[in-house]
């Protein structure tokens, strides 16, 4: 009881101390003068993106939340670790966190939750399990729809795109870093996971013409005052818009990187998509400094995931065709 009584203390003193410091924080330049955002970043934490049913209208959690929230935690984790060969137990899980007691990284809506998406909106959730029923192109980050091709088969183990290296960032598991390298003129966004570069003008470079699309969009960013805003369009129709609906392609993406203290970035993230949702989604995730390197995620090589699903398929083709004859 002592150590729990501490962890909320330290919690709750953490959120106090953070807004003192930030109120008389002054954030570093660059030698052109604008905020120096540059280093690796961590966005991994335990606030769930979307808030819990139970929470109803709760925005924030209570020290007694936190003693049950710590407790049921606790319990999960040693069900995982029974789990045994075979799945992943908390050894490979980032538990990030920075103190936030928010009930969900979705601040708007202002019930935490996802607004409604439009009818008729397409929806392809993936997973582990079998593969789902559907049509190409699939947008699903895990999974599949079959597995006679690899356009068939979810983008992340394709080394496209996929888990948290967004656009947005939205945390997981683990490998939840960005590294941001700036210039003058530019500013660089490399996730680890997936290992991603976006590179972001910073000058009135024209936009792209509507028929030109991307994987990860084209970005423009500029300063808003210590804030680097970066806007994002002409994402292709492959990737889902946010979460596991729709299309990206009709999608704005506004980002904004506050650094509110020495190891802290307020990252905010807003998707417009009146394609897919009847209103806006606006998140924020705290992101933490890493004091070490970012690594080279290799997603390609030695890819052996896609290359024998695909072999195991052929092969039962193959079993089946000659029990055909």
């Amino acid at each position: 009881m002592k150590l729990l009584e501490f962890a909320l203390v330290t919690a709750v003193s953490a959120l106090i101390g953070g807004a003192v410091q930030a109120q008389d924080y002054e954030v570093p330049k660059t030698q052109w003068g604008q905020p120096d955002l540059q280093g690796v970043w961590n966005f991994s934490s335990t606030i769930p993106m979307e808030r819990p049913p139970f929470f109803a209208d709760k925005a924030y959690l209570t020290a007694q939340d936190l003693a049950g929230i710590k407790a049921q935690t606790e319990a999960g984790l040693q069900a995982i670790n029974n789990i045994g060969v075979g799945g992943y137990n908390t050894f490979w899980t980032e538990m990030g966190g920075t103190g936030d007691n928010r009930t969900s990284l979705i601040m708007y809506p202002e019930n935490g939750r996802m607004p409604a998406t439009v009818e008729g909106v397409a929806i392809q959730v993936g997973g582990l399990g079998p593969d789902e029923p559907g049509t190409r192109p699939t947008r699903m980050v895990v999974g599949g729809i079959s597995k006679d091709g690899p356009e068939d088969r979810g983008i992340s183990e394709r080394c496209i795109v996929g888990f948290n290296s967004g656009p947005p960032f939205t945390p997981n598991l683990y490998n939840n870093n960005v590294q941001i390298v700036q210039s003058k003129d530019t500013a660089v966004l490399m996730t680890e996971m997936i290992h991603d570069a976006r590179i972001v003008p910073l000058t009135d470079k024209p936009a792209l013409s509507e028929d030109v699309r991307l994987w990860t969009g084209d970005s423009r960013g500029y300063w808003d005052g210590e804030t680097l805003v970066v806007e994002t369009r002409n994402f292709n129709n492959l990737t889902q818009s946010f979460g596991v609906y729709g299309s990206a392609e009709n999608k704005l993406l506004t980002e904004r990187f506050t650094r509110t203290d020495e190891f802290t970035v307020e990252y905010e993230f807003t998707v417009e998509d009146p394609s897919t949702f009847t209103d806006k989604i606006v998140a924020m995730v705290p992101m933490s400094k890493v004091d070490g390197l970012m690594y080279e995620y290799a997603c390609h090589e030695g890819n052996y995931g896609l290359l024998n699903t695909l072999r195991g398929e052929r092969i039962a083709e193959e079993r089946e065709a000659e029990g055909e004859q």
